[in-house]
């Protein structure tokens, strides 16, 4: 009888590492049938760029929440609590990928019924959060992931799951718009409390999405036509697509230096995204096989948003463009910094037990530009930091006290700068032992070598 194998793709900075093109090549090399979303939710932004092959043009697509093996014919996607589900924006991730001629990701989607739903109010009210922070932002992407976490730890009586979308008689649909009314009425008064009289347009506009009941039915309509689409699945069916023989790949979210527990607080998710959390998301279907995990690092840093980025160099940003990222909307400007072995060593230190590493965009090394390389930190009080603290998972004020020093580190960069992707690959050894599995050099799944 075949085996299974699982695999684990996970991000080991603040995100934008590679993780589509890998998961991609993984799906072709491996054959992989399924892969599996466990963690974040519709902020996902996973690149995924085809070679012209076989009379096809080049084809792209950002993926969000289907999972990044989908441009493969006949691969399926598991969507896995605790991942949250947006399912209006799932819908039309599905009519994006139907114009790129893959016209069957709904029917290879499985979605588990105990999922969390991000509905319209819970968007409004994290971006009406945000606005109100000022110039105190966290960072965001505006789409409601945090905010239905948020909302369904403080009240678990209101949060709606997928399995609710299956409501059908008019009493059941009636119980799903009582729900969905309380999630509104709560968030709305929560948000009232804290809005200045005169506040402005764009917090203006998120209140009174946050006073529109009849939102709600229309909302409503539209993803139970998901449910209809793509019925809400059970332990046991999951269980049953995960144990086929073949390969299941898990594509992470996300860094895990924005990790909700590990990341530098609060500029941070609600998901975490670590080995043990995979492990967690999938305990209760008994896998035989044990999980091969591996980390993603791009060949220098970047972020989106507010947080700390100790290298961050502005003259990196004309040398290194970035076809699939902006610095508009509400994640907020995208930065460029040098690598940093100590953001390394504690991405490593965090994440878990890994088995490999994948590295992308190596190809910045063929427009004749060095980078520098981060041995340590000094600040007022040290004058070399090599390795941050490893604080008990879970200790929110002392990620914040990781936060406030990243924000005063200065970096101490090594006298040699990076020519070539071979003097990157050498620092990277002389911080961890772990093997280069993969490494890529440039945007297709043809670009990556291993």
């Amino acid at each position: 009888m075949s085996e299974t194998r699982y695999a684990s793709v996970l991000g080991l900075g603040f995100g934008d590492c590679g993780k589509g093109i890998f998961v991609d090549a993984l799906t072709r090399r491996w054959q992989a049938h399924t892969v599996v979303r466990f963690s974040g939710g519709a902020q996902a932004g996973h690149n995924v760029v085809t070679a012209a092959e076989g009379g096809h043009s080049t084809r792209h697509h950002t993926f969000s929440q289907f999972g990044s093996g989908t441009l493969e014919p006949g691969t399926r996607t598991v969507l896995l609590d605790p991942m949250v589900l947006h399912p209006t924006a799932l819908l039309v991730e599905a009519e994006a990928l139907s114009r790129i001629g893959v016209h069957d990701a709904l029917s290879r989607l499985m979605i588990d019924g105990r999922c969390r739903i991000t509905t319209p109010y819970h968007q409004a009210a994290g971006r009406a959060r945000e606005l109100l922070r000022g110039e105190a932002v966290h960072g965001t992407c505006g789409v409601g992931v945090g905010e239905t976490v948020r909302h369904a730890l403080a009240h678990p009586d209101q949060a709606m799951r997928y399995a609710d979308l299956s409501a059908a008689s008019a009493s059941q649909v009636r119980v799903q718009l009582d729900k969905l009314n309380s999630i509104r009425e709560t968030l709305f008064a929560e948000l009232a409390l804290l809005c200045p009289r005169n506040g402005d347009e764009a917090l203006a506009v998120e209140m009174q999405t946050l006073q529109d009941e009849s939102l709600a039915g229309k909302w409503f309509n539209v993803a139970r036509a998901l449910a209809r689409q793509c019925a809400p699945a059970s332990i046991e069916m999951m269980g049953a697509q995960l144990k086929q023989p073949g390969c299941v790949l898990f594509e992470g979210a996300q860094g895990v230096l924005l990790d909700e527990w590990r990341g530098f607080h609060p500029h941070t998710t609600w998901s975490s995204i670590t080995t043990a959390a995979v492990e967690a998301a999938t305990a209760c279907f008994d896998l035989a096989a044990p999980f091969e995990h591996y980390g993603v690092l791009r060949s220098y840093l970047t972020r989106h948003g507010a947080g700390p980025l100790p290298t961050h160099d502005e003259s990196l940003n004309d040398w290194l463009p970035e076809p699939h990222n902006h610095s508009e909307g509400w994640q907020g400007r995208f930065r460029r910094g040098h690598p940093d072995a100590v953001l390394l060593r504690y991405a490593l230190e965090v994440t878990g037990p890994l088995n490999g590493l994948l590295v992308s965009h190596l190809d910045v090394f063929q427009r004749g530009m060095p980078l520098k390389w981060c041995e340590s930190y000094s600040t007022d009080s040290s004058p070399c930091i090599e390795r941050l603290p490893i604080g008990a998972c879970g200790d929110l004020s002392h990620q914040s006290m990781l936060t406030k020093l990243l924000e005063s580190a200065r970096p101490r960069y090594s006298s040699d700068s990076i020519h070539s992707d071979g003097d990157y690959l050498g620092r990277i050894a002389g911080v961890t032992e772990l093997p280069v599995m993969l490494r890529s050099y440039g945007n297709t799944s043809a670009a990556v070598q291993g």
